[in-house]
């Protein structure tokens, strides 16, 4: 008790409470019921509720179907939940409620001083009191009566705050309404981008995965032709082969003719030579008919037949794309209608 006589009686301390029983919203001095938030954040239970149908547009009343709804403290920007009661299911702060009714008898009973209330410039013993309307500034009644603004229109000054206040009110809910909004766009673009990123990984994996399958297909075909050619090129080359072994039989039988046929040369007896060479010029003339062995036609070592064109898998190759969607399909239509007309 003493300890609340000393701030109670210091005018610095109750200033010092007056700012801790400041509404963020409204900027007033809480209004009943205070309710506390999870983050221990205090609110008016109605500036709350304001902040609350801001960021849930759709949520109707405590009778709604729809089961609770979310926004963000206005002092610390924690994300707060609420139930199906929406704010009525907040816990009141009835100990911050009892701080302000102490606060307000205290400020209620002690007496007004002089430099607690705007004075005049011009009038220094007159309070500010009134508003000029035409200069938009507050003034005292003199200034109206004999001094500046006698010529302009003026209105209470109470009047003219509650206005300002509630003006001020107006728009701190609706800028706190457009963060909640703006923090809303900013968590879509968020998970946009993450989406994005995550589609765009699949789509470069399925990619690859159809690129691999027509490589694999590519080569094996590859494979394929070249199991051909090489089988041709065996046939080909054996059977020539084969001929160069029949030629070099005929090249060795003919040879041994030919030295035969020499020696036979060689002989100076009339008889003797006669008694061979009739035998040996019949055996040549035999020979020489029976060389005529079997040979290849002109370009046998042409592979032409395996020659092939891939310049249209090339140019189906360099043609590949994604498919165009439907929007793009239709807009592509519509030119090419254009182009017929």
């Amino acid at each position: 008790m003493d300890f609340q006589a000393g701030i109670l009686q210091d005018g610095s301390p109750m200033e010092s409470l007056e700012k801790q029983l400041i509404c963020p919203i409204c900027l007033e001095m809480f209004s009943k019921p205070v309710v506390i938030l999870p983050c221990q954040h205090n609110l008016c239970r109605k500036c709350a509720n304001d902040v609350f149908q801001a960021a849930n547009p759709y949520w109707q009343s405590r009778s709604s179907v729809i089961s609770g709804g979310r926004f963000r403290c206005p002092s610390c920007r924690h994300e707060v939940l609420l139930d199906r009661h929406g704010v009525y299911g907040l816990q009141r702060n009835l100990l911050v409620e009892n701080i302000i009714d102490i606060y307000k008898q205290e400020c209620s009973s002690r007496p007004l001083k002089k430099g607690e209330h705007p004075m005049c410039k011009e009038h220094e013993d007159e309070r500010i009191n009134i508003y000029c309307v035409t200069c938009e500034v507050p003034t005292c009644s003199m200034c109206k009566v004999f001094g500046a603004h006698k010529d302009c229109e003026v209105a209470p000054l109470q009047t003219v705050f509650q206005g300002q206040k509630t003006e001020l009110n107006n728009c701190i809910s609706m800028l706190v309404a457009g963060n909640d909004r703006i923090q809303t766009i900013i968590s879509q673009l968020e998970d946009s981008c993450r989406s994005t990123e995550e589609n765009s990984e699949a789509a470069k994996r399925e990619l690859c995965a159809r690129f691999d399958a027509l490589a694999a297909l590519l080569e094996e075909k590859k494979s394929e032709l070249l199991q051909r050619i090489t089988r041709e090129q065996g046939d080909k080359t054996g059977f020539v082969q084969g001929l160069i072994c029949q030629y070099k039989e005929q090249l060795e039988k003919s040879s041994r003719l030919v030295e035969t046929a020499i020696h036979a040369m060689e002989e100076t007896g009339g008889a003797a030579f006669l008694m061979n060479a009739k035998q040996l010029i019949k055996t040549i003339v035999e020979a020489s008919k029976g060389s005529r062995l079997e040979k290849i036609e002109h370009g046998y070592e042409n592979m032409d037949a395996f020659s092939g064109s891939l310049d249209h898998l090339a140019e189906a190759v360099c043609a590949l794309d994604f498919s165009p969607a439907e929007e793009d399909e239709e807009y592509f239509d519509g030119e090419e209608e254009d182009v017929e007309q």
